[in-house]
């Protein structure tokens, strides 16, 4: 929880205040940024975007709101506004490779065994705009309607990035478990 009485010498732009606000809200900045930015430079670069957004904007927000939700609102637009202004950027190739059902059995159990971070590694190899969607629908909870209107495509087209963005996954863990060593369980 952020202290009112720091966001007030935020507004004052009282230095060592900003300071303070930005190593607080630091790691979930940095955590929305890192789900839709391909690199750790992109999503810093974001990160200090917001966090002058949410500076400049501190005077203007509404008390009954809390602030968390806020800033995190501010931090997901910062990044779907840069988004717009990189409309040109190249989709990253997908991936194409088949899958059988016994490939599901041990997409399945390397899940179960991989931390957040394989999995961030996974999700930068979606092309990133199914990535953005992606990010928005799955992680954040947006409906397919508001991602539409966020990024100024139908709603149809976010529901087949959110599908891509899933096969993408779906292949990149049937290959990364068919070469993972077979788990050994231990004899009683």
């Amino acid at each position: 929880m952020i202290d009112e009485a720091l966001i007030a010498r935020c507004i004052r732009q009282e230095p060592k205040a900003q300071y303070a606000l930005y190593r607080a809200l630091y790691g979930p900045m940095m955590a929305i940024c890192s789900r839709y930015e391909r690199n750790r430079q992109d999503a810093l670069d974001r990160v200090n975007q917001g966090f002058l957004k949410i500076l400049s904007n501190l005077p203007k927000r509404r008390p009954e709101v809390p602030f968390e939700l806020w800033t995190r609102r501010i931090m997901i637009n910062t990044v779907i506004d840069n988004h717009r202004h990189d409309k040109q950027r190249k989709e990253a190739e997908s991936l194409d490779a088949s899958f059988d059902e016994g490939t599901l059995i041990d997409v399945n159990e390397y899940l179960i065994q991989m931390d957040a971070e394989a999995f961030a590694a996974l999700l930068a190899r979606v092309p990133d705009m199914s990535r953005r969607v992606f990010n928005l629908f799955a992680i954040d909870g947006f409906a397919h309607q508001e991602i539409a209107e966020m990024l100024g495509i139908s709603e149809g087209t976010s529901k087949w990035h959110v599908s891509h963005a899933r096969k993408v996954l779906q292949q990149a863990i049937a290959r990364l478990a068919a070469h993972a060593a077979p788990i050994k369980t231990a004899l009683p």
